[in-house]
């Protein structure tokens, strides 16, 4: 009996199982009640009626799929300001900042991300520093690519300082699908550039507002990656009062 052929260099079962989990990424643990739901109710019908094997599956598919949150890897630079969330830019304006971030008064530039049902839904962290504040606010469910959704949709503010005093706000809305925000920090927080921390379920926005002096990278139209992408470049480190 002939021995079986040699296993190529570095193709071993353990390799492929490895392969294979590094491109499906892991679920965020927000999605989980509601792909388990959608799991039970193609089950049942399944039982009941003998059928829907096949769109029971695409859509317990389907839901996980919208739930993924995969590996981000933050560039090697310092003093920016990364993407909160996977998208598209719908604004870069100069605004006054809700009144829930506390931030100083008069205007500060905000860049806008808009998620399509497509999008990664997972918010991340956009810079290393502490959480000052975490504010939710109820109210509607305008469509989130309406510039008024920054005022009267229902969201979640947390405020963030960096080691360098800088102050960045970060706002996940709710938009005309979404009917629950997810946020994972609390106030005095330690967080690092590109980590997850919230959830927004189904279409939806995310405004970052920045630091006076910040000069923004992006512009209206482009996609971005969240934890990686830079939204802008902070200014000088801000003096320290006393």
């Amino acid at each position: 009996m002939s021995a079986p052929p040699p296993t190529p260099s570095g193709f071993s079962p353990r390799h492929v199982a490895g392969l294979i989990r590094d491109a499906i990424p892991p679920m965020h643990p927000g999605g989980r009640p509601l792909v388990a739901t959608v799991a039970l109710g193609a089950g049942v019908l399944r039982a009941v009626t003998g059928r829907g094997t096949g769109p029971g599956l695409l859509a317990t598919a389907a839901t996980a799929a919208f739930f993924r949150n995969p590996r981000r890897v933050p560039p090697p630079r310092t003093g920016v300001v990364l993407a909160a969330a996977d998208g598209t830019v719908a604004t870069v304006s100069d605004v006054a900042p809700p009144p829930e971030l506390a931030l100083p008064a008069g205007t500060v530039s905000r860049v806008s991300v808009f998620l399509s049902v497509l999008d990664v839904h997972t918010q991340r962290i956009p810079a290393d520093g502490r959480v000052l504040e975490v504010r939710y606010t109820p109210g509607t469910f305008l469509s989130a690519d309406l510039d008024k959704a920054s005022e009267d949709n229902e969201r979640n503010a947390v405020l963030l300082e960096t080691a360098d005093g800088h102050r960045i706000g970060i706002v996940q809305i709710a938009g005309l699908l979404a009917r629950r925000i997810v946020c994972d920090v609390a106030p005095g927080a330690e967080v690092a550039a590109g980590e997850t921390y919230g959830l927004i379920r189904f279409g939806s926005r995310v405004d970052v507002y920045l630091p006076a002096g910040s000069r923004v990278e992006v512009a209206v139209g482009q996609r971005t990656i969240g934890g990686e992408t830079v939204l802008a470049t902070l200014p000088a480190a801000p003096p320290r009062e006393g």
